[in-house]
């Protein structure tokens, strides 16, 4: 079994005492194994951050082990790590070309100054900056500075690379053409890289795994399809997708035979007890208060549905995004093809057993996705 590149061992980070300052980073357990794309996802002061920078060796770990090939470094300097960084702060040496920024990642290899300067050109060509090899930093914008300092940190021979917001400045047409790019770079040289990122769209597009973290803590550690279909729970459910998760709050029980969810407003919805794992069954009625979620994708239109009334009809060019209002609170449903609905107009809404998510509403935990156990 091959050993992880990096291993994360109960990580913690306090920005002041510990125990008693700002705990930005709680526990963080995980590993990441040779030649995958690790994303770290979550919104702005997460801890996503903070963790990078322990691995890379610029933030200090307050309590735990940083194992990157087996070897502890959390004592280590940054140099000593053999990582290299793409910063989002970009940090490039503003006296020198950028030409001259990017090669002095190799500065202290053993490469040769002829293949040095074919890497570079290599490297330029791929972000789209061979046009500006010879200009220096403070005359070049900051989504070109972003793309030399991606440049500087892939030059380089490390065991690990780390991509902190590596595309953020860049403007979404260019975004798109580069993730591909960087895509097939990381994975046909078998390199291994955590990025940092807020956009699910690049997390998805990137990432083998994927690490949600919220308030300094690892939500769920799992593929893209598995947090999309089985969310640990409700915060990833619903931060994680676009359009977010629908949820509602409900009451479950046993009624002749059938699962019903009763929601606000008065609207139950009934299902065969056999659409269910009697597993699925017990907990969802002992714990009987509920919250229920459901993908946008996954809502249907159905005649023999339960009613909601149209408040927003959205045709966006390859897809329709309708939201309206169901027991009470908002549904938003999408179809692929244009729909010709007008607000206030009634639709009937049909939710298959399949397509439901069960949580906790206390603690969050998920409990059934479909008709299986969480």
């Amino acid at each position: 079994m091959n050993q992880p590149v990096l291993h994360l061992d109960r990580v913690d980070k306090f920005y002041g005492e510990i125990d008693k300052g700002v705990h930005a980073v709680k526990n963080i357990n995980m590993e990441v194994m040779p030649g995958e794309i690790i994303a770290l996802l979550g919104s702005s002061g997460c801890g996503k951050t903070s963790t990078l920078r322990m691995v890379a060796g610029f933030e200090s770990a307050s309590r735990g082990r940083i194992l990157i090939n087996g070897r502890e470094v959390q004592t280590l300097s940054p140099v000593k790590r053999n990582v290299a960084m793409a910063f989002e702060g970009y940090s490039l040496y503003p006296t020198v070309s950028v030409r001259d920024n990017i090669a002095f990642a190799l500065k202290s290899s053993t490469v040769d100054a002829t293949e040095t300067g074919r890497l570079v050109e290599e490297m330029a060509e791929m972000l789209e900056i061979s046009a500006i090899l010879e200009r220096f930093p403070s005359s070049i914008s900051g989504g070109e500075q972003q793309r030399v300092s991606l440049a500087r940190a892939l030059i380089r021979q490390a065991d690990l690379y780390l991509l902190d917001e590596p595309m953020g400045q860049l403007e979404p047409q260019l975004r798109t053409l580069l993730r591909s790019r960087l895509k097939y770079y990381i994975k046909s040289r078998n390199l291994t890289a955590i990025l940092v990122t807020h956009d699910q769209t690049e997390a998805n597009a990137l990432a083998d795994r994927i690490a949600v973290m919220e308030d300094g803590e690892l939500q769920q550690y799992a593929s893209p399809d598995q947090i999309k279909e089985r969310p640990a729970n409700l915060f990833t459910g619903t931060f994680v997708g676009e359009p977010p998760m629908n949820v509602f709050p409900a009451r479950a029980t046993v009624v002749d035979g059938s699962v019903q969810f009763e929601l606000a407003g008065g609207l139950a919805l009934r299902y065969p007890e056999a659409e269910f794992q009697e597993s699925v069954r017990q907990q969802i009625i002992e714990l009987k208060e509920v919250v229920l979620g459901v993908r946008p994708y996954a809502v249907k239109r159905r005649e023999d549905g339960a009613p909601a009334q149209v408040m927003v009809n959205q045709w966006l060019g390859d897809q329709t995004h309708i939201a309206a209002s169901f027991a009470d609170e908002t549904i938003v449903l999408v179809e692929h093809d244009r729909v010709r609905l007008s607000d206030g107009d009634t639709i009937a809404i049909h939710l298959e057993p399949d397509d439901l998510h069960v949580f906790d509403p206390v603690s969050g935990r998920a409990l059934s996705h479909g008709r299986s156990m969480a």
